[in-house]
């Protein structure tokens, strides 16, 4: 394995043995017993341990928490019931283990950009922040079932299904959950629910300011400075802590964007910092390398800008930054789906009918179909069903409320086999049976929704960085800070007629005030239409030895035709991102895997 990554074993003479011989690399901390506990690669600013008595706390990932604190904290753990009190006591987006007296808890975030896989591997149960790790373990396959479900729906997958681990042995925890073992056995619990929606948007903007100044601590970094309001509110934080930061933005080729315009007004403010801005014809372009060997943990379904994910981090690599900031997740945490109309309807009806009328006129909703999604929101389990019974239908207008249970509608295309299109309903199905609400009503429900979702890709995003000896920090992702966020009382910071109200109150005073008055989003088509023209032959050889046609779930022919016809939207293109995503992942997954832990050794 090139990539950090972790395993934790449970107390217990049996976990011993499963270490081997060949360690060279690999760090380990022991339990009190001194059998391992932790163990793996990583940084060494990555990972603080603290311990008292029989308690050892481990926090790995973006923490600023140091050893000695974690100590303090471990002092006041007698059970794993008090590790409640340290993870909320903790900034940053990090995995928090714990074992006590021979017990163990293992937990990721609320969001899912930290993870916890586990299985039994020799009859002994082990966790890890990776799937494939445990795969190589257990000897497990494929899940078929749900590799379909993700090349039939990709990117508009949602939870729980996009979290569904694809070895048919390892299961995951779902975020907001965490991994009990006693005795050897396992068992998951909540540690986390969303937060009452109870504050007003200007107290609330005070705690979204604290929250994400805890979450910046640069140190030797960088950031993106793209223009809009996410990653540009990032880099005024982190530069009142280092103003000699390094920023970095990609050159648009879209002559209608104006991000290059706000960039300019932030770059002239921020005076001190270093700015690297890549050329158009630096850049790879969009699709480039569709065949580069790719991460055997999930599919990356960003496939169309790997190349420039990893162009970028090798970029700032080289000018010495070792972590370096993005807004991602800005755009889900600020700009809540209208699934808030359900509550509000109910508590004030005639702010919510002017939301309805604005949302609207907007988004130019049909009247019936507004009035059936406020009057019948459904089900959970009932939004699962009916995207199974409908996964092969065209796929319809996109003028259509988003008042449900879901964001967008799930439909396969062309280019599956009926194999793989039986066994994506199944799994569909399987999801209905299993699958339980997000949040107390259907808007906190869209919230995490749309969070979680993007926390699964950027989860991998950040590996491609790490790729290049940088970690990547995503402070919307933070526990602490969608908490901050999920606080506030989702109709005053979903006001239809403002952009992103909740962070513009929040950075106001840090962030120059033309940039937190933009209402406008930048425009990449150009990108797309060159990148696409450039790589289709490459993308096209890419499937004529598919992994995915060997295993009967993709048909060439049919995927040929609908690449090379003419393009009406970018629906076809969006669908081809994940899907190289997946063919990619199956080619690392089918490799011959390590079978011992020592596959942690670089």
């Amino acid at each position: 394995m090139s990539r950090p990554g972790f395993l934790v074993l449970p107390d217990l003479p049996a976990a011993a043995g499963m270490l081997g011989r060949a360690w060279a690399g690999v760090q380990v901390h022991a339990h009190a017993s001194g059998r391992p506990w932790l163990v793996g690669r990583w940084r060494r600013a990555e990972v603080a341990v603290g311990t008292a008595g029989p308690v050892r706390l481990a926090v790995i990932g973006d923490s600023p928490v140091a050893a000695v604190r974690l100590g303090e904290l471990a002092a006041r753990v007698s059970s794993l019931a008090d590790v409640d009190r340290v993870a909320a006591a903790l900034s940053g987006a990090f995995h928090l283990v714990a074992t006590v007296d021979g017990a163990v808890r293992i937990q990721g975030t609320a969001t899912g950009l930290r993870r916890v896989f586990h299985c039994r591997a020799g009859g002994v149960p082990v966790a890890a922040d990776r799937a494939d790790l445990l795969a190589g373990l257990a000897e497990s396959s494929v899940d078929e079932e749900t590799l379909a479900a993700r090349m039939a729906c990709g990117l508009q997958l949602p939870p729980p299904l996009n979290e569904r681990p694809l070895y048919a042995k390892v299961s995951a925890v779902p975020p907001g959950d965490c991994l009990v073992w006693t005795d050897g056995r396992a068992r998951e619990k909540p540690w986390w629910r969303p937060p009452a929606a109870r504050e007003s948007l200007t107290r609330g903007a005070e705690g979204v300011r604290a929250a994400l100044a805890d979450s910046v601590h640069l140190g030797r970094g960088s950031a993106d400075l793209s223009g809009g309001m996410d990653s540009t509110s990032l880099c005024f934080l982190a530069a009142r802590e280092n103003p000699e930061l390094l920023t970095l933005r990609w050159a648009e080729a879209e002559a209608g964007n104006d991000d290059a315009e706000f960039a300019a007004r932030s770059i002239a403010a921020l005076d001190r910092a270093e700015h690297v801005i890549i050329p158009q014809h630096e850049l790879p372009a969009v699709f480039a390398g569709p065949d580069r060997p790719m991460d055997a943990d999930e599919p990356y379904a960003f496939t169309r800008s790997a190349a420039r994910i990893r162009y970028s981090a090798e970029t700032v690599a080289a000018h010495g930054s070792e972590t370096h900031f993005a807004g991602h997740g800005g755009d889900e945490l600020f700009s809540p789906l209208p699934g808030y109309l359900h509550q509000l309807l109910r508590r004030r009806p005639v702010t919510a009918l002017r939301h309805v009328r604005a949302h609207a006129a907007l988004r130019r909703w049909p009247l019936f179909g507004t009035a059936a999604g406020l009057l019948r929101p459904g089900t959970v389990a009932g939004w699962w069903r009916e995207q199974a019974s409908h996964l092969a239908d065209p796929v319809g207008s996109a003028r259509r409320p988003v008042l449900g249970w879901g964001v967008e509608p799930l439909r396969a295309q062309p280019w599956l086999t009926g194999d793989a299109l039986h066994l994506a309903r199944k799994a569909l199905h399987r999801t209905a049976d299993q699958a339980r609400p997000l949040g107390r009503d259907p808007g906190e429900h869209q919230a995490m929704l749309v969070l979680r979702s993007a926390a699964a890709q950027y989860r991998l995003t950040a590996g491609l960085f790490a790729d290049a000896g940088v970690q990547l920090r995503l402070p919307f992702f933070d526990d602490r800070v969608v908490e901050a966020v999920l606080r506030v009382r989702r109709h005053e910071h979903a006001d239809p007629a403002r952009y992103k109200p909740l962070l513009a109150e929040a950075m106001r005073g840090i962030v120059p005030d033309v940039v937190l008055g933009r209402a406008t989003k930048g425009e990449f088509g150009a990108d797309l239409r060159d990148g696409l023209r450039r790589n289709q032959a490459a993308i096209l050889r890419l499937f004529e030895d598919s992994a995915l046609a060997a295993r009967g779930l993709l048909d060439p022919d049919r995927l040929r035709a609908a690449v090379l016809a003419p393009q009406r939207d970018y629906r076809v293109v969006a669908a081809l991102e994940p899907l190289i995503g997946c063919e990619m992942w199956l080619r690392a997954a089918d490799r011959p895997a390590p079978r011992r832990l020592d596959a942690l050794a670089p």
